[in-house]
């Protein structure tokens, strides 16, 4: 979820939250509102990294920061921090509710998208997801501020904010329905053509709560389509000059004209062993760990060097490039491997850039 709508789901709870008659040692609500919604945008601080090196950001993203195992030592760190910006006007107590509210408001919030969320770090690596919704989801975003507007105009009571946050829980309930819809389509199509399909992953798209992208995870490819389950017709192809908003739009199918794409993991050529090997190299180790669905994305051979590029599938959408391509790189044939990330140059070449360890 973009920080925006996390600091806004941060002083949504708060508001809602609010005590009917705050005693003077309480925090008034402009104050709770504005500590909400700080507190909920504070666990994309681990953002910092990326500019420390782009390939530890993958990986660290959405960790420690994003722990319910380290909630409360962060609530009381912020507490701590608000109480010395009103310079002692309140206690630290009277801040570490809100704070607490506003980072789990943020963890709820990521461990609903795709990209996966450390939620017992640093204890353990494993990501949380349920993805029901897109990282980036204007309806999402308007319910809630929808909720904080009415609660502005009708000042009075936390009524609008309790009927936002409702709207918010029904909304994201009426997506998890269709994620199960959206594997149901995978499943059924497994079934069809006797697929031996290591499981169904339903993945949510852009533009609407009904477009779903459905992976059929297989031992050597995976069966990719872009579904939407509100269409009944295949939609208006996008012409080639069509800009990338519209090539997205028209790449959504009803479930039974949907168009299933075979990508292979590795390339059946004589590059496959090479490839193998760049994969489960130790520079692509913490590369594995973040990658959902990765594929070979192409190798490349100049001067000497030897350079094979991976791509996360999960991320891919018609008309756009794939984001955190990266790869291994060695000289000759039995040079140590190390890792790059992929990036496009000012020719559309693609180009490579040394993270340092």
């Amino acid at each position: 979820m973009d920080t925006l709508t996390h600091a806004l789901s941060g002083a949504l709870l708060a508001r809602t939250t609010e005590p009917g008659c705050p005693r003077p040692d309480q925090l008034p609500r402009r104050l709770r509102l504005w500590v909400g919604f700080w507190a909920a945008a504070f666990p994309d601080s681990d953002f910092i990294v990326r500019f420390i090196n782009p390939l530890a950001y993958l990986t660290a993203h959405r960790g420690i920061t994003h722990s319910i195992v380290m909630l409360p030592l962060w609530a009381v760190g912020l507490a701590l921090l608000f109480m010395l910006l009103v310079r002692g006007r309140y206690s630290w107590r009277a801040f570490v509710g809100v704070c607490a509210l506003g980072i789990g408001a943020h963890i709820a919030g990521d461990v609903i998208t795709a990209f996966g969320t450390m939620i017992f770090a640093p204890l353990s690596h494993w990501r949380a997801s349920f993805p029901t919704t897109f990282i980036i989801d204007p309806y999402f975003t308007a319910i809630i501020a929808g909720g904080l507007v009415a609660s502005a105009i009708w000042n009075t009571t936390r009524k609008p904010a309790f009927i936002g946050l409702a709207l918010l829980v029904g909304y994201v309930g009426f997506q998890a329905v269709l994620h199960h819809r959206a594997v149901l389509v995978g499943k059924a199509y497994a079934a069809e053509h006797r697929l031996e399909a290591t499981g169904v992953e339903a993945l949510p798209q852009p533009f609407s709560p009904f477009n779903w992208m459905i992976v059929l995870p297989q031992r050597d490819d995976y069966l990719i389509a872009y579904v939407s389950l509100w269409r009944d017709a295949v939609p208006r192809a996008a012409p080639e000059n069509a800009n990338w908003l519209w090539q997205v739009y028209a790449s959504y199918y009803p479930p039974a004209a949907a168009s299933w794409k075979r990508v292979p993991r590795f390339d059946a050529s004589s590059d496959a062993a090479v490839e193998k090997q760049a994969w489960h190299s130790r520079a692509l180790e913490a590369y594995r760990r973040f990658a959902l669905f990765p594929a070979v994305y192409g190798v490349d051979r100049t001067q000497g060097s030897t350079c094979v590029w991976f791509e996360d599938l999960r991320f891919a959408l018609e008309g756009r490039s794939i984001p955190f391509r990266y790869g291994a790189c060695r000289n000759g044939l039995v040079g140590a491997w190390r890792v790059h990330p992929l990036f496009k140059d000012t020719d559309g070449r693609a180009a490579a850039s040394t993270i340092t360890h």
